[in-house]
């Protein structure tokens, strides 16, 4: 009988054993798991994941990648027993690197909230729905509307216009700069634009979004393609042919600085933020999600009422009607090899976040998103005045919006190889013939 017993008690504990180690039976099996690409909305998304599990009973972990590591971080994370359910793709060109793990979730209910399906990645034949943008952003010259203000009241100012409002072309924008920069001790700053970070991970901003302006103007010229980002997608290689506009606003950024030439290889984005926060600085480059950053530099003092954009003009013809570069990189999929039911839970998550009342409330208020679901109200915008700022203009039919065409470039090192021949060249190291054949030559060696 003994026997018996101690049999059964060892039969028992194998089993529960086996359970454990299979998933089965352990709730954390069912656990939604998101891999987080913004660094700067880490701690909203874990009040997010908090708040829904008091609704729902169901635990979210949230794990954020650190800056400009995602890719590596996805990487390792997604071969792991318990990898990412929920992780992010950027753009088309992420999609293709990361298709195999991407759950065709056209039928979900989350895919059915965007306003414009077209927006969703969908396979090389134009089938399923394998990725979900969540958010639209733009960018542009963010300026101080007090201090232009403040500029434009000046009895000798050298232009005939009244208000940054008026400024429509790289000449009207280049009269005023530098002439603010002529008199930036009678208007109280320290240079017209803040710090071109060219730091190794920082130069994004010109590496990517400044030349998103003359690629776009090249691929929109394209007569194989009437979609700009598809022509830059299929390009083997570009002609570079707005290269002169690229400098044109490169330039007038780096010589009309607070800083010296010699010392942009050191600045961060965060140190240009913080000088346009505290008023040292009229103007900056960047886009809506730089409010949180701008909100929070101690000794800020730019109001709300005062942050306004400017589009990236560079001379390019017709740019009077040109308006912010609106799109997004960010794209939400699921994990196609975890289990149904982790699938499902991730699903039933984003719906959430971007459906209910109190999902809708965190993404309006707190992550301060411009979205492209239907389940948003006009009511319901973000209050950030750049978003604002980005709704204006994407509702001004008189403007044109520049399409995020760096989603189609070919690769991470061409950006790297591009931003540290922009640094080159700012340091007096080569000339710009040398940064056009830099682009032109990783382009070309990076697509194939």
């Amino acid at each position: 009988m003994l026997k018996k017993i101690f049999s059964f008690i060892l039969c028992v504990s194998l089993i529960l054993s086996l359970m454990l180690v299979t998933g089965c039976g352990d709730k954390s099996s069912a656990e939604v798991y998101f891999l987080n690409f913004k660094p700067e909305s880490a701690d909203v998304y874990q009040e997010i994941a908090q708040k829904y599990q008091e609704e729902t009973g169901v635990s979210v972990k949230v794990v954020t990648a650190a800056a400009n590591t995602y890719e590596q971080t996805l990487k390792s994370e997604i071969a792991k027993r318990g990898a990412p359910t929920i992780f992010q793709v950027n753009g088309p060109i992420g999609y293709q690197s990361w298709k195999k793990y991407c759950l065709n979730i056209e039928n979900s209910d989350f895919a059915k909230l965007l306003s414009d399906d077209t927006l969703a990645i969908r396979d090389e034949s134009g089938n399923g729905i394998y990725a979900v943008p969540y958010v639209v952003e733009g960018y542009g010259i963010i300026y101080n509307d007090a201090i232009m203000k403040k500029y434009f009241a000046l009895s000798d100012k050298k232009v005939n216009i009244d208000s940054a409002e008026q400024i429509t072309n790289f000449a009207t924008l280049k009269a005023v700069v530098e002439d603010m920069t002529a008199k930036k001790d009678q208007l109280g700053i320290k240079g017209v634009f803040a710090s071109t970070s060219l730091s190794s991970g920082e130069d994004w901003r010109w590496q990517t979004h400044l030349l998103n302006v003359p690629l776009y103007y090249e691929f929109a010229s394209s007569e194989d393609f009437s979609d700009p980002t598809l022509a830059g997608l299929n390009a083997k290689e570009i002609a570079f042919r707005y290269s002169k506009n690229y400098q044109n606003l490169f330039d007038l950024y780096i010589n009309n600085s607070i800083t010296e030439k010699g010392l942009l290889g050191s600045k961060s984005t965060s140190d240009s933020m913080a000088e346009f926060a505290q008023g040292q600085v009229a103007m900056v480059q960047n886009g809506n999600w730089a409010w949180s950053q701008i909100k929070d530099v101690k000794g800020n003092t730019v109001a709300e009422s005062d942050i306004k954009f400017l589009p990236l003009y560079t001379g390019a013809e017709g740019e009077e009607n040109q308006g912010l570069c609106i799109g997004t990189e960010n794209y939400f999929a699921i994990n196609k090899n975890v289990s149904e039911e982790q699938q499902q839970k991730s699903l039933d998550f984003l719906y959430w976040l971007f459906s209910s009342d109190t999902g809708k409330d965190y993404v309006t208020n707190k992550l301060g998103f411009v979205t492209p679901f239907s389940s948003f109200s006009e009511q319901e915008l973000p209050s950030d005045p750049l978003a604002r700022e980005v709704v204006r203009y994407m509702n001004d039919n008189t403007k044109n919006t520049v399409p995020w065409i760096f989603t189609s470039f070919p690769s991470d090192v061409f950006k790297t190889e591009v931003g540290g021949s922009l640094l080159e060249y700012v340091q007096g190291n080569r000339e710009w013939k040398d940064v056009e054949t830099t682009v032109k030559s990783m382009w070309k060696s990076e697509r194939k």
